[in-house]
């Protein structure tokens, strides 16, 4: 059984239309630039999946050198080797063992980078007025990172996004994400329309739709 978080299926069709719909009544009424965008995880995170697995098969074959052959150390490295690959394999398929081994400030990196790499790779960079914004969800780490252009830190600081953000996490936390996240994306639209109304002959140069991989 491999317990990873679905990005695909996190939000059904239904939600991902009402989250699309928020999207689009905000950018009736500014300039600015709404993304949504989840992902199963913002890194594989390999070397929690190795410390995980040479504990378990250390701790495993040390049990196993006691038991079988009298606390021999002639045994505990080639049973270590031995079941250091099933125990990786393990670690990589089962997320919630990983986890154990991944510590806050590892996983806030993680996530802030992969969402700093997303804002490139989804061009929200390239908005006429640089008012480009990004609602970034990352399940395996739980986290919710509001990441925007240059445009929109002239008028505000990242500690007014990441109550947006912390709006989102309490969401999924509770298990309204899709409600939380459309209260966000409207609340965090009426300081767009405030700061940055809309213009005329603004166009949509983002999609609308949730963003999954």
């Amino acid at each position: 059984m491999i317990c990873h978080p679905d990005s695909n299926r996190f939000f059904t069709d239904t939600e991902k239309e009402k989250i699309a719909a928020a999207v689009r009544s905000v950018e009736s009424q500014t300039i600015g630039e709404v993304v949504v965008m989840v992902v199963n995880s913002s890194d594989r995170y390999p070397d929690a999946e190795i410390t995980g697995a040479l504990l378990c098969a250390g701790t495993l074959s040390l049990l196993l050198s006691v038991l079988l052959f009298d606390s021999s150390l002639y045994w505990f490295i080639p049973i270590t080797l031995l079941l250091l690959m099933p125990f990786r394999l393990l670690f990589t398929r089962v997320a919630p063992l990983k986890s154990m081994f991944i510590g806050a400030h590892r996983r806030d990196k993680a996530v802030r980078e992969r969402a700093l790499a997303a804002f490139f790779e989804k061009g929200l960079y390239r908005t006429r007025e640089n008012t480009g914004v990004l609602f970034f969800l990352s399940l395996f780490e739980r986290k919710v990172w509001v990441l925007a252009d240059r445009g929109i830190y002239q008028k505000m600081d990242q500690e007014t996004l990441n109550q947006f953000a912390w709006m989102v996490s309490q969401g999924v936390r509770q298990g309204r994400a899709c409600e939380a996240l459309v209260e966000a994306i409207q609340g965090f639209g009426v300081l767009l329309s405030k700061h940055f109304p809309i213009k005329p002959g603004d166009i949509d140069e983002l999609s609308d739709k949730v963003i999954t991989g």
